[in-house]
């Protein structure tokens, strides 16, 4: 932090995304690890899931309703600010929006506080998830003013300070809910709703841990602004009004896609644990909401958290770039980071699908249900990928009300999936996860096509579409085989550690053996180069690129 003193990190778009890719990876698997802790914990299971993931929807769904999009939004406003020379208004953009959205995140919490009993008794049907969201309340406040300051960050293209910050607060995190349960744990005989509700407040320090990283970076990044200032081209005074409704005006139609995210994932909150409780028992239905909150949320939303550094990365980079009238950037860029979600999210989705039993074994050993649930629900995991990178570009660009229709189109097909499903018998639990595939195949679907309507795209289906597939056929076939030798052999969950390690390998060798990257895109990745001309000596790549 001492050498950041005077000078605020900028890094290119490619060092941008690893280091929030990085992140991301880091701050799922630490989530992964007070998961795992959680739900093999005696006493938490599937049934402290279910309280723990209801009331977190909860939280999510108001925090995303009080930040309204701050990181994006800010981060768009400072980048096309600071492209043009002008610091002193990219500062004046940030501490309006600071001093607004505190007084919103202050209301946030407020209302989380006082509404806790109403919430968990007649939204989520779970009484005994009073206490989580409760505990819950201040983190509302402190989330929506480091939302602020993140995207202040993203703006001037600070991006390791945003991964930083969200990395401690995750290492906080999987420390104080380890530590914090495991003390509860004790003291209430293993009480499954007050280790819920310790849960949360692990929460809730961690994210006060992490708001004040971000206080402290900013004050130490002083003597930086102060030279900037003096070096501003191009500013234009613009008073507090026309600020907070200009950021408004960016803010609320890119948080829409936040706040539809936000009620897709409540439609289950709000339905599912009512709907199954017409044919089980309320203690089966809350355990099968768990299971679906609690453990398969959290796999499939791993791969994820390796894609988001490009939808999180692309958007003050395409801001600047039209600002400067740079189409030839918005291409490179955005089909990059197409191809490379695609490359993410295809052999995650059949991975996940082929090994579902395996890593729930491996995983929750005391807790291994929902092999069938998580099947399901991993096909929406390509959709969700792809749909990250696109949403990104398309705020870039200013369609920022794209990404929030697409995700309403979907969800209200979701509701009524689920609506119709959940309390069938035939379907249960699975019903839901079915709507949110169907839910996530409608929204790309229809971003998809619009940014095809406004980006040219230097993709074709071959590299695209095809050789993915084949590489993705490859792998799969290569590390069932290997798990089939291997299970015979040793245990089960050795046989499922070195498939899955064999499969990332043998999917690395088939992309590079079927050239689906060319020249240009290898020069884009870190190390790029070096890699390029290895594969050259080796005879897989020619000089001339593809």
């Amino acid at each position: 932090m001492k050498k950041q003193k005077n000078k605020v990190l900028k890094e290119g778009f490619m060092q941008a995304v690893l280091s929030l890719m990085f992140s991301q990876v880091l701050i799922k698997l630490l989530g992964l690890v007070y998961n795992l802790y959680l739900t093999n914990k005696n006493g938490f299971g599937d049934q402290g899931n279910a309280i723990y993931s209801g009331s977190y929807q909860i939280y999510a769904l108001l925090l995303t309703l009080s930040s309204i999009g701050v990181p994006n939004a800010i981060s768009k406003l400072v980048a096309e600010r600071t492209a043009k020379g002008d610091h002193k208004g990219a500062l004046r953009i940030f501490k309006v929006a600071l001093a607004v959205f505190a007084i919103i995140g202050l209301t946030g919490t407020l209302l989380l506080f006082f509404g806790a009993d109403v919430i968990a008794k007649y939204w989520l049907n779970i009484p005994e998830a009073k206490y989580t969201l409760v505990t819950l309340s201040p983190a509302v406040f402190f989330v929506t003013v480091s939302a602020v300051l993140r995207g202040y960050c993203n703006g001037k293209q600070a991006m390791r300070v945003t991964a930083r910050s969200q990395t401690l607060e995750q290492v906080y995190k999987t420390i104080f809910v380890i530590v914090i349960v495991e003390i509860v744990s004790k003291v209430t005989n293993a009480n499954t709703v007050w280790m819920a509700a310790a849960a949360n407040v692990a929460t809730t320090l961690s994210i006060f841990m992490s708001f004040m990283y971000l206080v402290r970076f900013y004050r130490l990044t002083r003597n930086e602004r102060i030279k900037e200032l003096k070096e501003t081209v191009n500013y234009k005074y613009q008073n507090v009004k026309t600020i907070v409704k200009k950021i408004l005006s960016v803010s609320i139609p890119m948080s829409l896609s936040s706040i539809m995210s936000s009620f897709n994932k409540n439609i289950d909150s709000f339905t599912v644990v009512g709907g199954l409780k017409k044919f089980m028992t309320e203690t089966d239905a809350k355990a099968q909401y768990g299971i679906l909150g609690g453990k398969v949320d959290t796999l499939t939303s791993l791969p994820l958290s390796i894609n988001i550094a490009f939808a999180t990365a692309l958007v003050p980079t395409i801001s600047a770039a039209i600002a400067k009238g740079d189409k030839e950037t918005t291409t490179k860029r955005v089909s990059f980071s197409l191809m490379a979600s695609m490359l993410i999210g295809l052999p995650c989705t059949v991975g996940m699908i082929i090994f579902a039993n395996q890593i729930l074994h491996l995983l929750y050993p005391a807790q291994p249900d929902g092999e069938l649930l998580l099947q399901i629900s991993s096909l929406s995991i390509i959709f969700i990928i792809l749909d990250q990178t696109i949403n990104g570009t398309l705020q870039g660009i200013g369609k920022v009300l794209v990404p929030a229709i697409s995700l309403c189109c979907g969800m209200i097909a979701k509701l009524f999936i689920n609506l119709a499903l959940v309390s069938n018998p035939m379907f249960g639990a699975n019903g839901a996860a079915i709507g949110t595939v169907v839910c996530h195949m409608i929204a790309f679907t229809i971003a998809f096509t619009t940014l095809r309507k406004n980006v040219k795209l230097s993709l074709t289906i071959k590299n695209f579409l095809i050789k993915p597939l084949i590489a993705t056929a490859i792998m799969s076939v290569c590390s069932l085989f290997i798990y089939n030798v291997l299970s015979g052999i040793i245990s089960q969950s050795l046989a499922t550690l070195i498939a899955i390690i064999f499969a990332v390998i043998i999917y690395v060798i088939s992309v590079v053996a079927l050239k689906i990257l060319s020249k240009e895109e290898f020069y884009m990745i870190p190390y790029g180069q070096k890699i390029y001309k290895i594969l050259e000596k080796l005879g897989i790549y020619k000089e001339k690129a593809k």
